[in-house]
């Protein structure tokens, strides 16, 4: 429940419910700078992270387990991997996952938005398509997802977030944006109003019902 104004910075790992109930604050995690192993392919935090967080920023150099980002309403995360049944149910904010994921991704999700690197081009298979589209990134999401990613790389050293932004100009091209179904029409019909000078809240309930 770390609020506005508060980083927490752990060297280290964690156990699950990091960043539980989040409000504003910061979260960092990574292991020590002299570890024998790759952090991208070892666990730094456990299950359950960032449920129902409300704002703030997690940045997590490894890979975390199970529903992660659970309820999230606000808060955005960078990860190097994740478990399954990530972001389920979230309803607001924004995940960046720099590596592999697990089965059942998305179900639930309403709203926010998630930015997957897909790689070796599996993850289509691994999402909950019920709720979600998978897009590709926009102009603006671009510079989201470089701003958070160089964040992540000051924070934590990541020598995956260094990889990815020395080849950035083919890196960008891997991430996949998964994007809640009514959240996105919603979207579509607020600047669509805004465009014709009409009130964005009546187009935003209009699309709200339908």
């Amino acid at each position: 429940f770390i609020p506005k104004g508060i980083t927490l910075s752990l060297t280290g790992d964690a156990n699950d419910y990091v960043g539980k109930g989040l409000s504003g604050g910061r979260i960092i995690v990574k292991p020590p700078a002299d570890a024998p192993f790759s952090p991208e392919d070892n666990i730094i935090a456990g299950n359950v992270i960032l449920y129902g967080a409300t704002s703030g920023e997690v940045f997590l150099r490894g890979v975390v387990g199970d529903r992660f980002c659970v309820r999230n309403s606000g808060a955005t995360a960078v990860v190097e991997g994740v478990g399954d049944h990530a972001c389920e149910y979230m309803t607001g904010g924004r995940a960046i996952i720099l590596g592999a994921t697990g089965r059942n991704f998305a179900a639930g999700m309403s709203g926010g938005i998630a930015y997957v690197l897909d790689e070796d081009g599996s993850f289509p298979s691994k999402v909950n398509m019920e709720m979600v589209d998978l897009d590709p990134l926009t102009d603006d999401d671009v510079a989201f997802v470089r701003s958070h990613i160089e964040t992540h790389l000051k924070e934590t050293d990541s020598t995956v977030a260094a990889r990815l932004l020395s080849s950035w100009a083919t890196t960008v091209d891997r991430f996949v944006k998964v994007m809640p179904k009514d959240y996105k029409r919603v979207l579509t019909a607020a600047k669509q109003a805004e465009e014709r000078g009409e009130s964005v809240i009546d187009a935003i309930m209009a699309s709200a019902h339908g």
